[in-house]
């Protein structure tokens, strides 16, 4: 039944790409734009080409994805001259937008050298010497600047709490003992883990050189949004023009997608080697 679900999935994908008249590309080409949309379903993002990124198993380093998921996804691309935005849309048959212990969570990234140059890093978030600038963007992030509380409540509807020690008579509201004991209960944010908890943006800046080195950079400038349609996702992904990018100048872009259905988390993923990414000019 699945295998039917998905060939039927996959039919609707190709035959609206048909009807839509898609300029399909080679290369990922970002024409010009005023102003940049932010919804994935904004009609200026017609215009541009749309290029299929063939995605790969990862199968390099541990934790290893040995089962192919996602087949592709399809890239389109805008830019204002200041920023370059990106809408990613791919089959998914199930939205996993629900963080918790055993859930796993979809999401997406695209990859952009740190300079651009003729020797490439590896596509397989760079290397020693040669950084990348990944913009990762999650669904239970996108779930919570949409207005879900992925509180106890939220996330276990069936919770009863009788009492948390933090909410004492004791202990006054707002006092530096009341917001000690409070973050004690919230061990994540205590030690500082970012991948966890209310976002406002759902998008996440992060530099690498090479597997097993990923982490923030130093600001997180990039924003985007997720919408969860008939077949599967559609999300802009906003970032800063990288710096050399011209008409005459190409640079290489890579992709990744996680599937939470397929139990896809951290290196387990589909993603796709580089492709050029070519700029028409600016307005």
């Amino acid at each position: 039944m699945r295998v039917l679900a998905s060939f039927a999935i996959v039919a609707a994908f190709i035959s609206g790409a048909c009807s839509r008249g898609v300029h399909r590309s080679n290369e990922v080409v970002a024409i010009p734009a005023a102003k940049l949309p932010s919804d994935p379903g904004d009609t200026l993002w017609r215009d541009a080409p749309e290029f299929a990124a063939k995605l790969l198993q990862q199968d390099l380093v541990e934790p290893r994805l040995m089962k192919a998921s996602t087949p592709e996804v399809l890239v389109r691309a805008l830019t204002s001259g200041n920023e370059i935005a990106f809408r990613l849309e791919w089959l998914d048959a199930v939205q996993n937008d629900l963080p918790g212990a055993g859930r796993f969570l979809d999401a997406c990234a695209v990859q952009i050298p740190a300079k651009i140059e003729p020797d490439l890093p590896d596509p397989q978030m760079g290397m020693a010497g040669k950084g990348v600038e990944i913009s990762y963007w999650r669904a239970d992030w996108q779930a919570s600047v949409n207005g879900r509380k992925d509180d106890i409540h939220s996330l276990f509807p069936n919770a009863s709490i009788d009492h948390y020690p933090f909410e004492a008579r004791s202990l006054d509201p707002g006092s530096p003992q009341q917001r000690e004991f409070s973050r004690r209960y919230a061990p994540a944010e205590a030690v500082g883990n970012r991948r966890v908890g209310p976002r406002d943006i759902p998008v996440e800046d992060l530099i690498a050189e090479g597997p097993g080195t990923l982490s923030p950079a130093p600001k997180n400038v990039s924003r985007g949004k997720g919408v969860f349609g008939k077949t599967g996702w559609s999300v802009v992904i906003t970032r800063p023009y990288p710096p050399g990018l011209a008409p005459t100048v190409r640079t290489q872009i890579a992709f990744a997608v996680w599937e939470g259905s397929q139990q896809e988390s951290g290196a387990r993923k589909m993603r796709s080697g580089w492709a050029p990414l070519a700029v028409r000019g600016t307005k």
